[in-house]
Parts: C-alpha cells; sequence; structure tokens
C-alpha cells in the first residue's frame, strides 16, 4: 500500500513538473540578491572519490547566474561504483546522497562534491571530498530561447 502511495506521489510530482516546464514562467524563484532556488538544474557530472567513481545530476539547489557561469550549492544524488575488496562484499554500485559546489559556464560543468562514508567495525565514518567534470543539459535549450533563428 505504501508503494502505491510513493508511486503515485511520485507520478504526480513528474506529471506537474513537466506541465511547469512547458509554461512560459521559469521553474525557479529568483530574490532580489540574484540568488535563486531550484528543484533541479539539468547538469550531469562523473568524478572521482575515494578511490571510486561516481555519477549524479544536480538536485535541489540554491545558486546564481552572471551571465553563461551558475554557481550551485546543491544535493547530489548519485551512484558511487567503487570495487570493495574485503568479506563479506559491498555492491559495485551504491546510491548515495551528496552535498556539494558545482559551476557552470556555458555547456560545461565542474563539481566538487562531499560525499560521507559511514562508520564500519573497522573504520570511522568521515567526509570524502571528490572531483568531477559534467555538462548543463539545458543550456543547449537556453542558449536557443536567448537567440531563435
Amino acid at each position: 500500500m505504501k508503494f502505491r502511495l510513493l508511486l503515485c506521489a511520485a507520478f504526480l510530482l513528474f506529471f506537474w513538473t513537466k506541465n511547469e516546464a512547458q509554461t512560459e514562467e521559469k521553474s525557479q524563484k529568483e530574490t532580489k540578491s540574484g540568488i535563486q532556488v531550484a528543484a533541479y538544474d539539468g547538469i550531469i557530472v562523473a568524478g572521482f572519490v575515494d578511490g571510486g567513481g561516481y555519477t549524479n545530476f544536480t538536485g535541489p539547489n540554491i545558486n546564481m547566474t552572471r551571465g553563461d557561469s551558475r554557481f550551485i550549492l546543491s544535493a547530489l544524488p548519485s551512484l558511487r561504483y567503487k570495487k570493495d575488496n574485503s568479506t563479506p562484499k559491498n555492491a559495485f554500485v551504491t546510491p548515495t546522497l551528496g552535498i556539494g559546489f558545482t559551476y557552470s559556464y556555458k555547456l560545461f560543468a565542474v563539481q566538487i562534491p562531499l560525499f560521507y562514508n559511514s562508520k564500519t567495525a573497522v573504520e570511522d565514518g568521515k567526509w570524502h571530498v571528490g572531483i568531477g567534470l559534467g555538462m548543463r543539459l539545458n543550456y543547449i535549450n537556453h542558449s536557443k530561447a536567448k537567440n531563435p533563428k
């Protein structure tokens, strides 16, 4: 029952955001200082952290735009890739949530994420800093809207 409720909520959220994106209004709310709050930003990033790799999309964020540059502080829903050589083994791919800073200029993005590894029997829990490169997928539509042919 809970799964059906969660599935219906996800569908309604997807349906609402899809309709919202097709209107003339922006999906971001801008404050007086030029800082914006967004539910998503359309940036995909791949990078390295803690001896493994990760892939993510920027999630809910606070951002500021200056010309073609965008500065973003966001939650990072991610997939982390790391081979575990101990026994018993963890899965090679694990979903995780990080936080981090992303800078994008036109189509390209650079990201500095922070991911937390929980305490285990042999290791204390601690934060790990990574680095990643990515693409701003919605920049193509943004540039077409600015300069229609």
